[in-house]
């Protein structure tokens, strides 16, 4: 396909973004914009490293065309929050030290705050089917679970 330029709004600011319609979010995301929320996993949707918020939903970028992404809003994970600020999830994902290599988490922080805005107090159940398609290979899942759980208000006990 030939290179067209398009306008695609991600964490809030307006891009005009040369590239073939065709071509997947998440390359236009890391390569033009320089975000690196987003990562690179399988390239076919299936393990979440690359998700991102279109319209609030969660998506996997590596799949989406970017002329399916032009007029809707794009949050990646350096649109949650900030260093200083970081996002409520973000913030619950450091506090239960959710993380090992770090590979996983953007898209297992997008997958939390999704389901956070359809269901502000999901239950536990309905956390595990959120994260249930995204990948860890370091097994820190009990960790990114209790994170998840804390995000959505659940008090999460102490560990021993």
């Amino acid at each position: 396909m030939t290179q067209s330029t398009m306008r695609l709004t991600v964490n809030g600011k307006a891009y005009d973004v040369g590239a073939a319609p065709d071509t997947a979010l998440l390359y236009v995301l890391r390569n033009d914009l320089e975000l690196n929320g987003p990562k690179y996993g399988c390239g076919l949707g299936e393990c979440g490293a690359c998700a991102v918020l279109i319209d609030g939903v969660a998506a996997r970028s590596c799949v989406i065309p970017i002329e399916g992404c032009v007029g809707r809003d794009i949050v990646t994970l350096e649109g949650l929050g900030t260093r200083e600020h970081p996002d409520p999830v973000q913030q619950a994902f450091i506090d239960e030290q959710a993380a090992q290599c770090g590979y996983c988490l953007n898209g297992m922080i997008i997958a939390t705050k999704a389901l956070l805005l359809r269901s502000p107090h999901p239950s536990e159940d309905e956390v595990l089917e959120a994260l249930r398609h995204h990948l860890c290979r370091c097994g820190a899942h009990v960790e990114i679970m209790r994170a998840a759980m804390r995000a959505a208000g659940h008090v999460v006990e102490a560990q021993a």
